[in-house]
Parts: C-alpha cells; structure tokens; sequence
C-alpha cells in the first residue's frame, strides 16, 4: 500500500535519524572501558526505564500505557520483542568490547536484506526490477563479507536475526512506539536489576567507582530510548523493504567508525564491497522515487478521469 507523501517523508527524516545515532554508537560503548556487556546492558534498561517514566509523566501517556497492557496478546508480543532487543544489545555491545566492530556492522548489513524478505514474503510488499537488482548486488556483498567473517560471524548472524525480527514484529504490533517501548523496558527492568544488584554484591560493579563512568551509564537511558522510538515511529510510516535499505547508514557509520577511529584491519575485499552495498543502495532510492512518481502519477489520472 503506497504511503501518502508527507507521511513517507516524516518517516524517512525518523528513519534517518535514528540510524544516525545507531552508527555512532561503538564511540558510546567503548567510552565505558572496562564495564561488562551485560552490565552495560542492565543499565541501559534501567536508565531507559527511569528516562521514559519521565516522559510518560511529562506527555501523559499513562492511560495509553495501561490500555495497550490490557490488549489482548499485546503484553505476550512486547515480552517476546523484549527479549529480542535485550538479545541485540548484548551481542552488538560485546561486539564493541571484543574488538569485532566489523562483524558487527556486518550484522547490520545483513539486517536490510532480512527485512526486505519478511517485507516481500509476509507484507506482500512489491519490488521493482531495478530494486530486486539491487537487493541481489547487496546480498552478492554481504556473502562475500560474509565469506571473511571467519569465526566471529556468530555475531553478524545473530544481530541481523534479532533485529530484523523485533523490528518485523513492532511494524504489526497494535501498540504505539512510546508505550511498546515503555512495556518492553518495564519488562526487562526486573531482571536488569537483579544482576545490578549480584555485581554490586560481588564488587563487581563498575557503577558508583568513577564519576565519568556513572555518567555515560546514566545517559544511556537516552541513548537507548531516543533511537528506538524514531525507529518505531518510522517504522510505521514506511513500507518495510524501504526501511530496511535505509538502514545501510548505521553499519557505514560502523564501519568507518570500526576502520578509521579503533584501527581494525580493512581489506581491499572489504573495500568492494562497502562499494557495491553503496551502489545497490542508491540504485534502490533512485528506483524507489521513479516507482513512487510513477504511482502518483497512475493515481493523479484515475482521479482526472473519475
């Protein structure tokens, strides 16, 4: 179902933003130095939880957030997207941690091409010649990145399996962004603080040590809320096949982040691949817009001739 222009465009400028902010996120956790990747993980729920009560309180989303809990299959939904994203964040943070910030961009460029297939398959969502040609050239790439991957494709594999997922559930989920990700938080908050509270008992914990380190644990309330629910909300203003090739802006910031900023080997193979991924991508866009004019234009003369 073709979206109406000004809804499209919002959706694109959400889409763009949050996977702005998921680019550059191995600076963010690679700043918290020696902090475990499930205690970084714990924080970031708990945090997201506090920073969103915050904004429930502030917008008045209560009656929203206790009508979509009494929704029927709705909490079993959340729960099961919950577990996905707590999945996602666990693996990519390790990723950062162990040094395999090129695996994890890989994950994510895997990732466009899962959603293109749950489009296609479950969505019933067309593609044109020229944008099945450039799901073909980026799936070419990513084998061949994959091919490279050695044993850490572990990692690319289950990030691009976990999110593509969750993502794919939310877009047909009946629940807004705001309220999804506040149930999903909620959820997962117990837990977190159960193992916040098994590190601070061991003298594990790296919370409440060092004044910089609290910080940027604080902040990941908003680091981990704000780009969730741009990627919600675009996710329901564009069709998901669109969506999932705008997401190739997060894994580039990645991987330059990954090459130029932590010094991780780059191969000429690497190289031609970033290229064609690039390449598919605007060939993409570029037939996306033609498709889209096209449509309106069908759509402009049915309406003259009626």
């Amino acid at each position: 179902m073709t979206q109406p222009p000004s809804q499209a465009r919002t959706g694109m400028i959400l889409g763009l933003a949050a996977y702005a902010m998921w680019g550059v996120l191995p600076l963010y956790f690679k700043a918290l130095g020696k902090a475990a990747p499930t205690e970084i993980v714990a924080h970031r729920i708990v945090w997201s939880l506090i920073f969103l009560t915050a904004g429930a309180t502030l917008a008045q989303r209560w009656r929203h957030i206790r009508a979509a809990l009494a929704t029927p299959h709705v909490p079993l939904i959340l729960l099961t997207t919950s577990a996905l994203i707590a999945v996602n964040w666990t693996v990519y943070i390790y990723a950062v941690a162990t040094g395999h910030v090129l695996e994890g961009s890989l994950g994510y460029y895997l990732n466009p091409l899962v959603n293109v297939l749950l489009g296609v398959v479950f969505l019933k969502e067309g593609l044109t010649r020229w944008q099945a040609g450039a799901v073909a050239l980026a799936a070419i790439a990513v084998a061949i990145l994959a091919f490279g991957a050695g044993s850490a494709l572990w990692i690319s594999l289950t990030l691009a399996a976990s999110f593509a997922s969750y993502g794919f559930i939310r877009k047909v989920a009946p629940v807004d962004a705001f309220e999804g990700l506040y149930i999903e938080t909620l959820f997962l908050a117990p837990l977190a603080l159960v193992w916040i509270g098994w590190l601070t008992a061991h003298q594990q914990s790296h919370f409440l040590v060092e004044r910089r380190t609290d910080l940027l644990l604080v902040l990941g309330g908003a680091v981990t809320a704000l780009p969730l629910l741009l990627f919600t909300e675009a996710a329901k203003r564009l069709p998901y096949s669109v969506l999932g090739f705008l997401q190739y802006v997060a894994p580039s910031l990645q991987f330059l982040i990954a090459v130029a900023v932590f010094g991780e080997p780059l191969s000429a193979l690497h190289l031609v691949c970033f290229a064609m991924i690039w390449t598919a991508l605007a060939i993409f866009v570029v037939a996306g817009v033609h498709a889209s004019r096209a449509e309106s234009g069908r759509l402009g003369a049915a309406a003259a001739a009626g």
